[in-house]
């Protein structure tokens, strides 16, 4: 570059800086008032209460996701919101759990721990018998191809010797003494390292699963997924819910008593509770399934192996909707002022697993976002744009929620075909990791947010927001709005227990949620919320990604 042109270049950018700054200036008299509401008289604890105590777990299209969803709305009408409702899209059965037992009867009694996993049947009343070690081992490391073709060989080992049995259907877990700590916040350290960009890599070129070398080492499979094209990554998950189901179908025409199973998370008196087969009508449902406690389960499998004939007793009745039913997103605005067609959305997801009562994944997400919206209507504060909340359903199924909203109302991500709204929506605010705290933002590789987080978390650094990363985080619905060219993030918060105890378990509990955690989390969300609605234009977009990426 000739020097007079660098030179004016320079100049040029520098002459922006305060542009940018006065943009998006923090008004402090603004964020004081919202710390004020949200930590003198918060409610966020009795949001979650509501949630979780009183409605407990909310497992997409269960009644008790539907009883949960009209108190929400119901709380959201007392606040003064507009345009409450539940928007609707297909899902799959309703089910649930009415009763279960597991009781071992020889060679002595012991009442047993385990929970049903979901769209698994009733027993045929009361089965006892001796159980049958028959495991299956399903993980990731193996990738699709080769899983299926370990279960066409499970398949022609043990066909015809299973009727009538209740199987052990898992390998014995691994209980080694913990040597981590079970709660732990990020250190300095932990968020250095999150504040440093990734090596570059370049996304995969495949387009088929077959086509990857799958890794065989859980950070190499972290990795792979790092860089997974979404489209990819939906086939796999496309994939690994058929082999589930074929599993399914397989044990019941092979006529199964019941089916028992270990996680590596249940351990330590915890139950894993997540699914035993398909969600969907046309799917059988899977044969009655529990999940049992890694010390309760490993017992059984030492009892069958040393030849000792223990003898079981299962009971297990649950319910299920013989069609599929629609699942929904809880949706509500404050309206905006001077630009009320463009639109600030800030969401958590709404379901649950249901061993717990889903309270750090994610009715602390959830009751949260509720509080951020109260506050901001309680302090009537200006809103040039529309802040719209969305609580997600069937999250835990594969973003099921947000997906089938993206598409209704952005992008359909097969094609790209933009509806007119894509162009009104400034951002989308996510919050879906335990009940932390929050400690900065990804930007999801988007660089031209890092100022204007920046300035928006200025003000909280002495609650430990101190961290923007360049870096990408997945799993959780901000990456609906991301795969059609919206910005969305996700906020980085302190683990707490929710990787080591309460992550899909029975200690998913309101006993886990710290509430000064979620006060501080609502009032940087606020803040976030109102710097984003008022701001001259629409937050910064990347370009637009390629259809089915």
């Amino acid at each position: 570059m000739h020097l007079r042109t660098a030179a004016v270049a320079v100049v040029f950018v520098l002459s922006l800086a305060p542009i940018v700054r006065s943009q998006d200036a923090v008004d402090l008299a603004v964020v004081d008032r919202i710390k004020s509401e949200a930590f003198a008289r918060s409610q966020v604890m009795d949001h979650l209460h509501q949630l979780t105590d009183v409605h407990g777990p909310r497992l997409t299209g269960s009644a008790q996701f539907e009883e949960a969803a009209k108190w929400t709305t119901g709380r959201l009408a007392q606040f003064g919101l507009s345009n409450i409702h539940v928007e609707r899209w297909p899902f799959g059965r309703r089910w649930q759990v009415d009763q279960s037992s597991l009781e071992l009867l020889a060679p002595h009694y012991m009442r047993l721990t385990a929970v049903p996993l979901a769209w698994s049947d009733s027993t045929a009343g009361a089965v006892t018998g001796e159980p049958l070690l028959a495991p299956f081992e399903l993980s990731f490391m193996r990738g699709p191809q080769r899983l299926s073709e370990d279960f066409d060989a499970y398949r022609r080992k043990w066909s015809g010797k299973l009727r009538g049995r209740i199987v052990l259907f898992t390998p014995a877990q691994q209980t080694a003494p913990r040597e981590d700590a079970l709660f732990k916040r990020r250190t300095d350290a932990d968020l250095a390292k999150l504040a440093i960009a990734p090596e570059p890599a370049a996304k995969l070129r495949a387009t088929r699963l077959e086509d990857i070398e799958w890794p065989q080492s859980e950070p190499a499979l972290v990795a792979l997924f790092s860089v997974m094209p979404s489209g990819l990554f939906d086939q796999l998950i496309e994939r690994l819910d058929l082999l589930q189901a074929e599993r399914s179908r397989f044990l019941r025409d092979e006529g199964v008593a019941a089916v028992l199973q270990a996680d590596a998370r249940a351990r330590e008196g915890l139950l894993a509770g997540e699914a035993a087969g398909s969600y969907h009508a046309r799917d059988p449902l899977a044969p009655p399934t529990l999940v049992v406690t890694a010390e309760h389960y490993n017992r059984l499998v030492r009892l069958v192996e040393g030849k000792t004939a223990p003898r079981v007793r299962v009971d297990v009745k649950t319910t299920a909707s013989t069609a599929d039913v629609e699942g929904g997103n809880v949706i509500a605005e404050i309206p905006g002022a001077a630009k009320a067609d463009e639109v600030v959305m800030i969401g958590a997801h709404f379901d649950s697993w249901h061993s717990g009562t889903g309270a750090t994944d994610n009715g602390a997400g959830s009751a949260v976002m509720i509080e951020v919206m109260r506050v901001l209507k309680t302090l009537n504060l200006r809103l040039d744009r529309t802040v719209r909340l969305a609580l997600w359903g069937g999250e835990e199924q594969g973003l099921l929620g947000s997906r089938e909203y993206v598409k209704a109302h952005f992008a359909d991500p097969m094609t790209l075909a933009l509806k007119p709204e894509h162009a009104k929506l400034s951002g989308y605010f996510n919050l879906d990791n335990g009940s932390g705290r929050i400690r900065g933002v990804y930007l999801q590789e988007h660089e031209a947010m890092r100022p204007l987080f920046e300035h928006w978390l200025s003000p909280f650094r002495d609650l430990g927001v101190t961290t923007i990363s360049i870096q990408n985080t997945g799993g959780t619905d901000h990456l609906s709005f991301a795969r059609v060219g919206l910005p969305g993030f996700q906020f980085i918060q302190d683990q707490l227990a929710y990787g080591t105890l309460t992550h899909h378990t029975s200690a998913d509990t309101l006993d886990h949620a710290i509430p000064a955690d979620l006060m501080q989390a609502c009032a940087v969300i606020a803040t976030v919320v109102y710097q984003a609605a008022n701001r001259p234009g629409l937050l910064p977009r990347r370009e637009l990604p390629t259809p089915t990426q």
